[in-house]
This record gives structure tokens, sequence and C-alpha cells, in this order.
């Protein structure tokens, strides 16, 4: 059972929704964060639960603290991307390979560039 007192207000504002949600998500109460943000905990409980406005410098925080963008924390959705890649099979593989560990990821990137540069010299010219 949750602790802590009720909202006052049942509706949050977006963001203090997102705040909300990515709090509970991460297992952290509201001390916890104000905590390590270097502020009270009914300050916190503000952001959470009424329309406030808070110090630009506190979102990179809160982003840092949450593991989120601070574009996550706004609610600003990434804009598709222009792809001109490769197609069919080969960007689907290229898709999984980017959720691959960095170092894996670097280690099909060197492949790959290898049997690049192997075809280039193949080439007359």
């Amino acid at each position: 059972m949750p602790g802590g007192r009720p909202p006052k207000s049942k509706i949050r504002s977006e963001f203090g929704q997102r705040l909300y949600d990515t709090r509970q998500s991460k297992g952290l109460s509201q001390n916890q964060v104000a905590e390590t943000l270097g502020i009270t905990q009914p300050s916190y409980a503000d952001w959470e639960r009424s329309a406030v406005s808070l110090k630009p410098e506190y979102l990179p925080k809160l982003a840092a603290l949450f593991g989120v963008s601070v574009d996550h924390l706004l609610g600003i959705k990434p804009q598709p991307r222009n792809v001109s890649g490769p197609t069919g099979k080969l960007r689907r593989i290229f898709e999984e390979a980017s959720i691959l560990p960095r170092y894996q990821q670097q280690r099909v990137i060197a492949i790959v560039e290898d049997m690049l540069v192997a075809q280039r010299s193949k080439i007359p010219g």
C-alpha cells in the first residue's frame, strides 16, 4: 500500500503525471528524490501534484536521477527520422544490431567495414 498523504487533487498536470510515473517505475520515494535534489519533500510533491514552475536546472538533474531524457520528462516525442539506409532484410538486421550492447555493435561495424574495404579493392579503378 502506497504511503504518504493522498493528493489534494485527483488530476495531475501532464508533467506531474510523468514525474510520478517515472519516479514510481524507478522505485524511488518522493523523499529520496527531494534529498538528492537538495529540496524539501513537500516542494517535490508539489511538482507531481500541481502545475508549478520549477527552475530549469532541475530538469537535467531529474532526468539523470531517473535515467531518462529531459525530452521524456517534458513529453516531447522523438521526431521520425528521414531514413535513407538499407531496405528489407539488411535494414531489419541493422535495426536489431542497434539494440545490442555497444561493444557488440562495434564488432558488427568492424566486420561490415572490413567487408566493404575488401569489396572496394575488388572494383577496378
